[in-house]
């Protein structure tokens, strides 16, 4: 080959190269993913009063039924937000650290059980065919297990820790 061909071979290149990074330095468009990278689905509150109305439609609940739901509805509502140790405070130790953990899995076993009470409770209220539909309804916050799955595509976003595929959450 000869040099006029080599230096065409490597314009061509350099071209080719200076437009692939134009158009990687290009600012997203407004709207665009949210940080962290692009999300399958809107992280939204559920509407309690909204579950409450689809509850009370699929089960068609009677009105001496309605404080039965409202103690489940109540007992369902998600815990208030546990406050993090402040960061100037001083690392903890191990064992400090595992006694946090127990209490915290302490705190969520507890939950359950008054959750689990809450359902026996008010699944004892109803009918055999209102059971039957209660029955059919998903089970859990099906809202988090999808998030669950998003990070473990995802990932964990910018400055996060990488995530473990090979251990389930």
């Amino acid at each position: 080959m000869t040099r006029s061909t080599f230096r065409f071979a490597g314009l061509a290149a350099l071209i080719s190269l200076s437009a692939a990074g134009a158009g990687l330095a290009q600012t997203p468009p407004q709207g665009g993913p949210p940080q962290g990278g692009m999300r399958m689905m809107e992280m939204k509150r559920p509407d309690p009063e909204a579950r409450a109305q689809r509850l009370r439609n699929v089960l068609q609940l009677t009105p001496a039924q309605e404080p039965a739901l409202k103690a489940f509805l109540e007992a369902q509502r998600p815990p208030e937000r546990m406050d993090r140790p402040e960061s100037g405070a001083r690392p903890a130790t191990t064992p400090e650290r595992l006694d946090q953990q127990r209490a915290r899995m302490v705190e969520r076993l507890a939950a359950f059980d008054r959750r689990a009470t809450a359902t026996r409770t008010f699944y004892a209220q109803l009918t055999p065919s209102q059971k039957k539909a209660f029955d059919a309804l998903p089970m859990g916050r099906g809202k988090h297990r999808e998030i669950r799955m998003e990070r473990r595509m995802m990932g964990p976003g910018p400055g996060g820790p990488p995530m473990d595929h090979a251990r389930p959450e």
